[in-house]
């Protein structure tokens, strides 16, 4: 597959970015060594590129499956919501002990809003900085679901890479349309960042034209790398293809159906309200004492991680 230096970081990553969140007990609830055998299987067929994050607690999955990969040749980027030297220190020392690694490809701050935002966390900026003098981390970026989230990328020489949503639909971008976000990753990319995009099917909602979004998005200058969720061999075979050849073949459509994604809300919820306070997209709401998902929800799952009575669930 063909590899591409995101900015001048020497990092070359795979077109192709394993997104780790839906194999998760978020999501598909895969075991580890489940998770463990579907990165190593990507990586065979050429995918050196994982995207996870402190939230998704999947660390251990990428553990196990770097027993069977060159870790010099994989390149992992995470994220957390750290905003002081303290709880940046926390999360990187995290990420280097349960991923037993020396050192982090890419430490992204997570879902950035603004250039206010990315000052306010500019302390753990700071230490990730230093980490990087150190060895302890290649490239430092920011994740974000709007576009002035990745104005703030441009404004801070320190931001090396961008992880934006990216989609035909612009699902998911808070503050604008998909024009818009494709034109603030033109600028972007002038000004020498890396950028590799998320959700290019708008979280499950686009899968019934998964061929048109996923190329649309392929078709993106300014787009480096695609990270999207997988969690099958059938699910990778078919976004390898869809790489490169633009289509996915019918014996891979079948085997894929065209399942349609949802988030699920048991009866026992409780309608404490933590996930409408961690969800970011307004997309869940208490509705008659219970938690509801809305049209705003871009299916991550985020929400599921705060529920205290384990009832919320993307399926």
């Amino acid at each position: 597959m063909q590899r591409i230096e995101l900015a001048n970081s020497g990092v070359e990553v795979s077109r192709l970015c394993f997104g780790s969140l839906t194999m998760t007990p978020f999501q598909a609830n895969l075991t580890v060594d489940e998770g463990a055998y579907l990165i190593e299987y990507a990586y065979d067929k050429g995918i050196n590129f994982i995207d996870t994050a402190e939230l998704y607690e999947n660390y251990n999955y990428i553990k196990r499956a770097l027993k069977g990969i060159s870790r010099e040749d994989f390149v992992i980027a995470t994220k957390s919501y750290a905003y002081t030297e303290d709880m940046a220190r926390e999360s990187l020392d995290l990420a280097l002990k349960e991923l037993d690694t020396d050192y982090i490809d890419i430490f992204l701050l997570h879902e950035q809003e603004s250039i206010h935002t990315v000052r306010g966390h500019f302390d753990a900026i700071e230490y990730f900085v230093r980490q990087k003098e150190k060895g302890k981390i290649n490239s430092i970026g920011i994740s974000t679901h709007r576009i002035s989230g990745a104005l703030a990328a441009i404004q801070v020489p320190e931001i090396e890479i961008l992880h934006p949503i990216v989609n035909k639909k612009g699902i998911g971008i808070q503050d604008g349309n998909i024009d818009q976000m494709i034109e603030t990753l033109d600028k972007v990319k002038k000004a020498g960042k890396g950028v590799y995009a998320m959700k290019p099917l708008g979280g499950g909602h686009l899968i019934s034209e998964s061929e048109a979004s996923f190329n649309f998005v392929k078709n993106i200058d300014s787009v480096d790398s695609i990270a999207i969720g997988m969690q099958s061999t059938v699910e990778i075979d078919a976004n390898i293809h869809l790489l490169k050849n633009g289509y996915i073949p019918e014996n891979l459509k079948e085997k894929l159906g065209n399942k349609k994604r949802k988030l699920i809300v048991a009866d026992y919820c409780i309608g404490c309200g933590e996930c409408v306070q961690m969800c970011r997209q307004k997309g869940i709401e208490i509705l008659d004492e219970m938690a509801r998902p809305n049209e705003n929800c871009i299916l991550c799952g985020y929400c599921a991680k705060v529920c205290p009575e384990f009832c919320i669930k993307v399926i």
